[in-house]
């Protein structure tokens, strides 16, 4: 079947209508969002989510972590499904497009399919993956990775929020425990369109990202040791300051990473010290090391060369170390085939267009090991994400989505 012509197009103003209703559920206090995962307001944000497909023609499927699964029908009972999605949950100081835009974005592509009474041979499932934020249960990216085989559900459930409350239990409150065993669904495809979270695409003022890979990561969790002491009565040659430690090996991160460009970024982004007293030289220092690369090669020699090299500080200032890994992927190759359909549909769309890296992890990343996957990004004012005022424009929003819906249509097969 030729491509879909390029005069289709989504409603740009259901789109964004839609994207305001979902941000009124969960408000943040500075205009964007607080809909924390398996809180009332995700569960509010889900019925309104699983309402919508139902009134587009959907049926809803929700597995074991909760993951929800608006399944279109297609022609062929034998062909599988292609996957469209991202997540609904947002940071505590969220913004309004954050994922929202993928899941919406998605719902969107079926509305408009039902407006022009177009059929396709797959199925087309509309995919709401929960908690990609991590930010109440880490890590990230939760269920998807349980979904693509990374973590077991048990050990899911077991993960706790900062009052001591299990994932299992937060998600059979909120009522979104379905019946099917997660990981059970197989894919033809699965795309995700998401916003940039970074500042390429506005500045090089592209339409549309073509993400042809995502970053790898490592998480390592350094701690010091070294001595309590009095700031005003301890001299400065007898003191054992866990804070200095870490200031050095903070600076240490920054060169390692800049010895590594192109392709690399590291940074402390998570830091605390004990006892955390204005009078006080801190004995302990705990904080978290964020690498990243899309090359494994840079990615673990990064890692290496901290672990090499943070013991001679630590070791030159008297401190006690240990450093664990907390958190990891492998950067991500996403499919080929999948990222020439994007980028064939933006050139048909006329769209401006480019390739780039996510820099950012998401839920496509884990089922990219599981199923032919792709991302597609939208522009995002000034990159700014995980912050209340992160913003889009409603004419990005739109062409995001246009890509999606061309991109879909192609890979799922429209039938006369």
């Amino acid at each position: 079947m030729p491509a879909a012509g390029e005069n289709l197009r989504i409603n740009s103003a259901r789109l964004w209508d839609s994207l305001m209703q979902m941000a009124r559920v969960g408000p943040g206090i500075a205009g964007g969002n607080n809909r924390q995962t398996l809180t009332d307001a995700d569960a509010e944000g889900r019925a309104l989510f699983q309402r919508w497909c139902e009134e587009a023609g959907m049926t809803m499927g929700v597995d074991t972590m909760g993951n929800m699964f608006a399944t279109r029908a297609g022609t062929d009972p034998d062909a599988l499904p292609v996957y469209m999605g991202s997540h609904l949950d947002t940071q505590p100081t969220g913004g309004k497009y954050d994922g929202v835009l993928g899941v919406l974005g998605a719902l969107e592509v079926v509305r408009t399919m039902n407006d022009l009474g177009l059929r396709t041979r797959h199925p087309i499932v509309v995919t709401n993956w929960t908690n990609e934020e991590g930010t109440r249960f880490a890590p990230a990216m939760l269920a998807s990775g349980v979904f693509a085989g990374m973590h077991g559900q048990d050990w899911a459930y077991d993960r706790v929020d900062a009052e001591g409350k299990r994932f299992g239990d937060e998600l059979a409150r909120i009522g979104w425990v379905g019946d099917e065993p997660v990981g059970a669904r197989k894919m033809h495809a699965m795309f995700e369109l998401h916003i940039e979270q970074g500042p390429i695409l506005e500045a090089e003022g592209r339409d549309i990202g073509v993400v042809t890979h995502g970053q790898g990561l490592w998480w390592l969790e350094v701690t010091l040791t070294g001595k309590d002491a009095h700031t005003g009565s301890t001299p400065m040659n007898m003191r054992v300051n866990a804070g200095l430690g870490m200031a050095r090996i903070i600076e240490l991160v920054h060169r390692i990473a800049m010895d590594n460009q192109p392709g690399a970024v590291g940074a402390v982004g998570q830091a605390n010290v004990y006892p955390n007293s204005r009078n006080v030289i801190p004995g302990k220092a705990v904080f978290t090391v964020d690498f990243r690369s899309p090359d494994q090669a840079k990615l673990d020699g990064m890692r290496a060369r901290l672990e090499a090299e943070a013991p001679a500080i630590a070791a030159e200032l008297g401190l006690g170390i240990a450093i664990a890994p907390v958190g990891h992927f492998d950067p991500v190759t996403f499919d080929p085939g999948l990222v020439q359909v994007v980028r064939g549909a933006a050139e048909r769309l006329g769209y401006s267009h480019m390739d780039i890296i996510s820099g950012a992890g998401h839920d496509a990343c884990w089922i990219n090991r599981v199923a032919p996957t792709v991302m597609v990004m939208c522009p995002c004012v000034d990159g700014l994400s995980h912050n209340e005022a992160e913003e889009i424009s409603p004419e990005w929003a739109a062409a995001g989505t246009d890509v999606l819906l061309h991109a879909v249509l192609d890979v799922a097969q429209v039938v006369a």
